[in-house]
């Protein structure tokens, strides 16, 4: 099945990572983050100086027993960050080089039943990979989905090459495809439709394979759920990074906790845009930060619309498949929209060059960085929403009903179909420079606490 997005935007940020892997990348220290978690309430089982290996068990969550957020590497427990109130931040692991990994067993994926898949996957950790809609929170370890969804294609700016990232690891994806088919009854891959027709991804089996063709967010696993099954008020569904789905499969093949991703470092600034491979939670120093143009950037792991700020001291998040590094837009814009601005991009033709890019016969090249360029207005109706929103919903009525706080509302237009990431490009585009995705992730929460 072939779905069309005519509703989207494609920005084309110049910086996109070139199809090589430095080799050479390594982190000595670690950290696995609770505020990576939807929802997650720690309960700390380590102390600093403690020896670990990869899989060892570093915190829990007290509102579900039994799932383990656990160790990257094998090492020792090199500090445990805390915040206000003494909330948990982090846990950081410095490497002894070793990478030796608890054993787990090695099962058989066609003959075993779905309580072992159930079971190793909860004791090895990975089940804390996983993700269940509505909330984006991990899923209670006796849930059943009524299905899972992976995305097997990036269409954000500065897009990753899911192709070339997954190289060498097909045959762990391949079985983490056939174990999540089965331990949740029906599996949904989706896929660039002009791209991968004939990729590894095509060819998997226990997959219900659907294309997608058209503008970002395609790639999107909200776009994709819309289109092929949406959810209703009660049901729930799953949704797996492609690389994570590699991690299981790895783990269930070898016995072995391998968290390895292969990351896009890439944006305008980057003096060599290229992919790196580590393990989850290494540094943003190991990235080479030094290789960046000037230092007054900033790292956002994950898409540049709906990514998390890190500061170069900081650790890569759970799951992040690309970190995006642009220059800080602190500065101050003399004379502002006043201004011709031939380079800065404009959705709304607030500027000429959104003129120019509309007659131009080539796709024009932009000047982006972090700045707003505006302040915070009152929430205009503008039409912009709708245009950048492919999902059945009306999304400026359903933010306002999340900054009122309306639950009955909400859900009447839709609350539980979106996670931030969703309505991200309104956020973007929007004139009033609104923290939409911050207000959805609120009124997510709202609601999770009250049900």
């Amino acid at each position: 099945m072939t779905y069309k997005i005519t509703k989207g935007l494609d920005i084309d940020i110049p910086g996109s990572a070139e199809k090589r892997i430095a080799e050479d990348v390594e982190s000595k220290f670690y950290a696995v983050k609770p505020t990576d978690y939807v929802g997650l309430v720690p309960r700390l089982l380590v102390a600093e100086g403690d020896n670990v290996k990869a899989g060892t068990p570093l915190f829990e969550d007290k509102q579900n027993p039994g799932i383990h957020y656990v160790s990257p590497v094998s090492g020792t427990v090199h500090a445990i960050v805390r915040g206000e109130k003494r909330a948990l931040l982090a846990v950081v692991v410095k490497s002894d080089g070793k990478q030796e990994s608890l054993p787990f067993p090695t099962l058989d994926i066609d003959s075993c039943d779905i309580d072992t898949i159930r079971q190793t996957m909860v004791a090895s950790g990975l089940w804390t990979l996983l993700r269940q809609r509505p909330f984006g929170i991990v899923p209670p370890v006796d849930s059943k989905p009524k299905a899972v969804f992976v995305s097997g294609f990036d269409d954000s700016p500065l897009p990753a090459d899911t192709d070339f990232a997954i190289q060498g690891r097909e045959d762990d994806f391949h079985a983490g495809i056939s174990l999540l088919a089965r331990l949740a009854g029906k599996l949904y891959l989706s896929l660039d439709g002009k791209k991968q027709r004939n990729s590894v991804f095509a060819s998997v089996k226990d997959a219900d394979i659907h294309f997608f063709e058209g503008k970002h967010p395609a790639s999107l696993v909200g776009t994709q759920i819309a289109k092929i099954a949406p959810i209703n008020k009660g049901e729930t569904v799953w949704t797996v990074n492609f690389q994570d789905v590699a991690i299981i499969g790895h783990l269930f093949r070898t016995g072995i906790y391998k968290p390895e991703r292969v990351i896009a470092v890439c944006g305008p600034v980057v003096k060599e845009p290229r992919y790196v491979r580590l393990l989850s939670g290494a540094t943003i120093r190991s990235l080479s930060v030094e290789s960046t143009i000037g230092n007054n950037v900033r790292f956002i792991c994950g898409s540049v619309l709906s990514g998390t700020a890190v500061d170069t001291d900081g650790f890569l998040c759970t799951s992040c498949d690309k970190v995006c590094v642009l220059p800080e837009g602190d500065y101050y814009d003399f004379l502002g929209w006043l201004r011709p601005n031939f380079k800065k991009y404009s959705f709304s033709r607030t500027f000429l060059s959104g003129f120019l890019a509309q007659v131009s016969s080539s796709s024009p090249k932009f000047d982006f960085d972090t700045g707003k360029h505006g302040s915070v207005r009152p929430l205009f109706v503008t039409g912009e929403f709708e245009k950048l929103t492919p999902l059945d919903i009306y999304p400026m009525q359903l933010v306002k009903a999340c900054i009122v706080g309306d639950i009955e509302l909400m859900e009447n237009l839709g609350i539980y179909e979106v996670e931030p990431e969703d309505l991200a490009l309104c956020e973007f585009a929007d004139t009033s420079k609104t923290e939409i995705q911050a207000i959805i992730r609120n009124a997510l929460e709202t609601i999770r606490k009250q049900s």
